[in-house]
């Protein structure tokens, strides 16, 4: 009986002494950062010259050239954007977004995402980077996974937040992405 109340004691004393003292968390910096914009331009049936993606799936009986009515949902598309380095749509390309977004809930804007980043450019950078993840658009900044990368992002992994920096009907958007890496070979 004695032995168990000293290891209650004991126990119990490791706990307080603990407790007073917060054990520290090692705050993580970025190996990396970049911040690019990707611009989209949904196929409207009118602007086959100038879009950027098309919806590919929607729920049965809507229309594959207007997103569905109810927060999209059942929606898919697949993009091929622009990347820049600015907010300009204008502004030359430094890589290639791609991708699909799916709109998987029916009683908000939101949606998942599976994408790269395709560089091929000496001027900038060369390789690619993989984002995954889901994407709360009524949020004001959303995260997502950067899951691996390629050439100049060789195993990278890390956090890329993202921004409606623009959004013009249900025809284009602009998002900024802040990318920072955390793991860097």
């Amino acid at each position: 009986m004695a032995s168990n109340t000293w290891g209650f004691l004991s126990f119990f004393m490791v706990l307080v002494v603990t407790s007073a003292y917060p054990i520290k968390t090692k705050q993580y910096k970025p190996c990396k950062h970049l911040v690019l914009y990707f611009h989209d331009i949904i196929y409207n049936g009118m602007n086959k010259e100038n879009a950027t993606s098309a919806i590919v799936a929607a729920p049965q009986g809507a229309n594959l050239t207007i997103l569905a009515s109810q927060f999209h949902f059942g929606n898919i598309a697949v993009f091929d954007d622009p990347i820049t380095l600015d907010n300009n749509l204008h502004s030359k390309p430094v890589g290639r977004a791609q991708g699909m977004y799916l709109y998987d809930t029916k009683d908000t804007y939101t949606a998942w995402l599976g994408f790269s980043f395709v560089f091929n450019s000496t001027d900038y950078y060369q390789g690619t980077i993989n984002f995954i993840g889901a994407d709360p658009l009524m949020n004001k900044t959303r995260d997502i996974s950067i899951v691996g990368g390629t050439g100049d992002f060789f195993m990278h992994r890390g956090v890329a937040t993202l921004m409606t920096d623009s959004f013009e009907g249900e025809v284009y958007f602009r998002l900024k992405v802040d990318i920072k890496f955390y793991e860097c070979w």
